[in-house]
């Protein structure tokens, strides 16, 4: 399965923020996180395993690079090693 691929999405929206649901591999979860990161109007990330608990919310700001999202990173590629399958939930605001 390709990066840009979701098994499921949903999307809706509430005030100015918009969520949308991807339901990915786990070895697809770095990427994801990765590509949402660039995005830009990310405001948070939520990670969830199979049985639709969450495993990591993971909040951030515009600015927000580098070395700061350095241990965001590890703990999503530490994630990504131990599900097969999992959801994440992504927090936009409107531009």
């Amino acid at each position: 399965m390709s990066n840009s691929a979701a098994l499921e999405y949903n999307s809706s929206m509430s005030d100015n923020k918009t969520y949308e649901e991807f339901k990915i591999d786990g070895e697809e979860l770095l990427a994801k996180f990765k590509q949402l990161i660039n995005e830009g109007n990310v405001r948070r990330v939520i990670i969830k395993g199979k049985d639709n608990k969450t495993i990591i919310e993971i909040p951030l700001t515009i600015g927000v690079v580098g070395i700061v999202l350095a241990p965001a990173l590890a703990a999503v590629g530490a994630i990504a090693a131990l599900v097969t399958e999992c959801t994440i939930l992504v927090e936009r605001t409107e531009k």
